[in-house]
């Protein structure tokens, strides 16, 4: 038996996810921001499978809900409510349409949501994960400019620029160019944290996961209806495989995402860019630009001083 948190595990690739672990009697714990829906899951889970599921408040956009839920955490484990962390799956995130947004620190929602909150979730509970436990970040295919799938090609991974994108006055990025750019440092934080595990022989394993194109997930919608409809059809479907487009269904990468969290083919994957695509989860390569050392230890830098990082707060391992 062992536990999983997984932040986004009470909708789309993440509720498949956990419905798959949870049939394989894996104890969950489930982040996110929505109470009810969260409450609603765990109890179809527990009730189905007989497993333990706790539910955690988070808000990945806010530093300070990071910062109480890992508390929170740390306190269920102190008391025994929750008996270990063997995998943390950071998987919440979504594409933000329509006017530029701040989070409540002050830093623009895509990269504060899907960046730093889990950059930071990552650096308060990896002290936390069993030996050999396992990081898995949910990316995308989208980040990658050399894809059909990163057609709104990302931009430079500079983490004080994005954190602060469109507070200078002059026309603020796409949508869509702010979520591959939050996605391609996803990939980078990934390769960037087993990099400094290896330094510290440790056996954390720090994966990275591209779910593909999942029509009917959170990830759409934000979009206009018509658009969601349309990329719900077979034959938006059919023109996406014949593009080229990176293709899946949720159950299929939400069991690919359990997978690679629990799963003993996977333990020696750490560094590792993993894709589900038409059935097949494989071990590909992502952007040319991910591997670049020197950027990613820089995004990982910025990323620690714009979260506000504190000595006391930084396992010795990451430093």
């Amino acid at each position: 038996m062992t536990t999983v948190l997984i932040t986004g595990g009470h909708s789309g690739i993440g509720l498949a996810a956990a419905r798959t672990l949870a049939a394989r009697r894996t104890d969950l714990v489930l982040a996110g921001r929505s109470v009810e829906r969260m409450r609603g899951v765990a109890d179809e889970l527990s009730a189905e499978h007989g497993v333990s599921v706790t539910t955690l408040t988070l808000d990945t956009s806010s530093l300070a809900s990071v910062r109480a839920a890992a508390t929170r955490f740390r306190t269920m484990l102190d008391s025994g409510a929750v008996p270990g962390l063997d995998a943390l799956l950071c998987n919440a995130g979504g594409r933000f349409d329509g006017d530029i947004s701040y989070s409540l620190d002050g830093y623009e929602t895509t990269f504060a949501t899907n960046c730093l909150g889990h950059f930071l979730l990552v650096e308060l509970l990896l002290p936390s994960l069993a030996e050999h436990g396992r990081v898995v970040y949910t990316a995308s295919g989208t980040h990658d400019p050399d894809s059909m799938d990163g057609r709104l090609a990302a931009v430079e991974p500079d983490a004080v620029a994005l954190a602060a994108e469109g507070k200078d006055g002059g026309k603020a990025l796409s949508a869509g160019k702010r979520y591959s750019t939050s996605k391609l440092c996803t990939v980078m934080y990934a390769y960037e944290l087993d990099r400094r595990l290896r330094r510290a022989h440790s056996s954390v394993s720090s994966i990275a996961y591209d779910p593909g194109a999942v029509p009917g997930t959170g990830f759409l919608r934000d979009l206009p209806k018509p658009v969601r409809w349309l990329s719900n059809t077979a034959a938006m479907g059919w023109v996406s495989k014949r593009v080229g487009v990176t293709t899946s269904d949720v159950e299929f990468s939400g069991a690919s995402l359990a997978a690679l969290a629990t799963d003993p083919g996977y333990a020696q994957a750490s560094g590792t860019y993993f894709q589900a695509h038409d059935g097949t989860l494989s071990a590909v390569r992502s952007a040319r630009l991910s591997y670049d050392e020197r950027r990613a230890a820089q995004l990982w830098d910025d990323s620690r001083r714009l979260v506000r990082l504190t000595g006391d707060e930084e396992p010795a391992q990451l430093r």
